[in-house]
């Protein structure tokens, strides 16, 4: 047999989205920003929320609407904002979140201030968002709301204390809103991506054992990227998913699957 590999097709998935209205907070940067460029390359009417504008031009068909997810009547505006642009609200993706290197403490040596303000934003921040976004729903009668949580939320490590707890609250968030709401044709699911290299992971490479540790750490040996999230927020939004609400879809480079007391992948040596 030839050792050459040969590369088989690998195949290729679509989506049609015009006429429908896109709501991402968080959507100026990281995972956010790929979502937002997918939906609206795939023809739907895109807004991005975010707590600062981009430092870049955004893509075609994506407008941003300032807001600071932890204020309630901010949230409230970005809401009747896409709604009197656009017309109604189809797709609410949660994605706005923080974890500055400096949270990587023990819970002891936290600030309160600092855990507040992962709450605020990591878990009420949603909350908020979400709140005006299911009154839109409800009254068209339809949507889909989709929770950006995380790997950490399953599961821990040292120095995770609140970001951690925010995350999991993300997953109780996407259950307990799909049971709630799945009567009225609203579903609601969640995705929890491993490493994935966006300013917000690039930033805390260090407290995380460096890049390539973090990388090896997965079994496919790398860390994600942003458009792999997007593509698997774009099919959970699509009809092809219209049997699930309140379940959570783990896109980690199979993170989630390795033991903690598994033997470590080699690395190749650095050259």
């Amino acid at each position: 047999m030839s050792s050459l590999r040969v590369l088989r097709p690998q195949g290729q998935v679509s989506y049609g989205n015009q006429g429908r209205v896109v709501l991402v907070t968080g959507g100026c940067g990281g995972i956010g920003r790929a979502i937002c460029e997918k939906f609206a390359a795939s023809g739907a009417a895109v807004m991005a929320v975010d707590v600062q504008p981009p430092p870049f031009e955004m893509a075609a068909g994506i407008v941003v609407q300032p807001a600071d997810v932890t204020r309630d009547e901010q949230c409230a505006a970005a809401v009747d904002a896409a709604i009197a642009r656009f017309g109604g609200l189809d797709v609410l993706v949660n994605t706005a979140a923080i974890q500055p290197p400096d949270s990587y403490r023990p819970l002891h040596l936290l600030p309160s201030e600092q855990w507040e303000r992962l709450i605020a934003v990591n878990l009420t921040g949603y909350a908020n968002m979400a709140r005006h976004g299911l009154r839109a729903m409800l009254a068209q009668g339809s949507g889909v709301i989709v929770n950006l949580a995380s790997a950490q939320g399953h599961r821990t490590a040292r120095g995770v204390s609140a970001y951690g707890a925010a995350k999991a609250g993300n997953l109780m968030q996407t259950m307990q809103w799909g049971v709630e709401y799945a009567r009225s044709n609203i579903r609601v699911v969640s995705v929890s991506p491993g490493a994935i290299d966006t300013p917000l992971v690039r930033a805390s490479l260090a407290e995380q054992g460096g890049a390539a540790e973090l990388a090896n750490r997965h079994p496919l040996g790398r860390i994600g990227q942003p458009e792999e999230v997007a593509n698997a927020v774009l099919w959970l939004a699509s009809s092809d998913a219209s049997f699930i609400t309140g379940a959570d879809l783990a896109v980690d480079g199979g993170l989630g699957a390795l033991a903690s007391f598994a033997e470590p992948y080699a690395q190749s040596p650095k050259t």
